[in-house]
């Protein structure tokens, strides 16, 4: 099996000038990890200017992983569930190849808090008067696949030795509805009925770059911003619903961040960032939202 593993781990489509499997056959990693999320919705509703500005509470994971030969396990560990604090449900899933990636995110919470502003009049939001369940998708396609490596900044599964970038093209997805909770209903009997409906369809192409400086760092920039090509936003405040225009130029930006120092063919640190924003603006409705994680780790390959 190890043989089998071996030749397969090794097995490559990238120009080994420029991308190489690193040495050692296990990899363990720790890592931090912290994400969070924010709304901005707008509109005119019943001739009243209605806005709303709210944010989920901060999501803090701790995990250490292993791999070997390209077969990975991970245990996480969250330490604000474990007390209570934290009661939001997230699913993330990252898969990184030489020519296709996908980021995938599911949030499901009532975590939100903010403040809900009817003309002149300012409702506090707190973590429970709102439920919220959204998803975000982001799939990429690299040209420059043999030379430009997403793998060696992401998860370390490769090693970039040479700077090199590439185009990419792309696509971005952005659904979900947030609710006014039953439980502000039955408890304030003014509060405003929200409901924000989301959802946008993006194509487009970026460019990603991976810096290599003197063997020992890595810097990595990439964007990939996509036209907005069919929406469903709605704004919908006590049963007055107002809709954007289906067809409306707008922007979804994806942005990644990183930087790894290898302190030699062992040991390596680093830390990145990604990023999922969305700009829609509409004379009936305003809808924007920002998904973000960030990670910190360690790692050490053995063997």
């Amino acid at each position: 099996m190890d043989s089998v593993l071996t030749v397969r781990y090794y097995r490559t489509s990238y120009d080994t000038n420029y991308v190489v499997r690193p040495e050692g056959r296990l990899t363990v990693k720790a890592r931090l990890n912290q994400t969070g999320n924010t709304f901005h919705a707008k509109g005119t509703v019943n001739g009243i200017d209605s806005k709303a500005d709210l944010s989920t509470t901060l999501k803090t994971t701790v995990s250490v992983g292993a791999s070997y030969r390209g077969l990975s396990a991970s245990l996480s560990i969250n330490p604000g569930k474990m007390s209570g604090a934290y009661k939001d449900y997230e699913f993330n899933l990252n898969y990184y190849s030489s020519r296709i990636g996908l980021d995938f995110s599911y949030q499901r919470s009532e975590s939100l808090s903010g403040d809900v502003r009817r003309g002149d009049q300012l409702q506090p939001l707190e973590s429970g008067d709102l439920s919220m369940k959204v998803v975000n998708l982001v799939g990429y396609y690299t040209f420059n696949h043999r030379r430009f490596s997403f793998p060696a900044v992401f998860n370390q599964s490769y090693i970039q030795r040479r700077s090199a970038g590439s185009w990419l093209a792309g696509f971005s997805y952005q659904g979900g509805i947030i609710d006014t909770s039953d439980e502000l209903k039955a408890r304030n009997e003014n509060a405003p009925d929200v409901s924000i409906d989301v959802g946008h369809i993006g194509i487009g192409g970026g460019y990603g770059y991976n810096w290599v400086l003197g063997r020992k760092w890595l810097i990595h920039l990439s964007m990939l911003p996509t036209v907005v090509v069919y929406n469903r936003n709605r704004f919908t405040v006590n049963g007055e619903r107002k809709e954007a225009k289906r067809m409306r130029f707008n922007m979804i930006f994806n942005e990644r961040i990183a930087i790894i120092h290898n302190f030699s063919s062992r040991y390596f640190a680093g830390a990145n960032l990604v990023m999922n924003n969305s700009v829609f603006d509409d004379k009936r409705v305003v809808v924007n939202q920002n998904k973000w994680r960030a990670r910190a780790f360690f790692g050490v390959r053995l063997f």
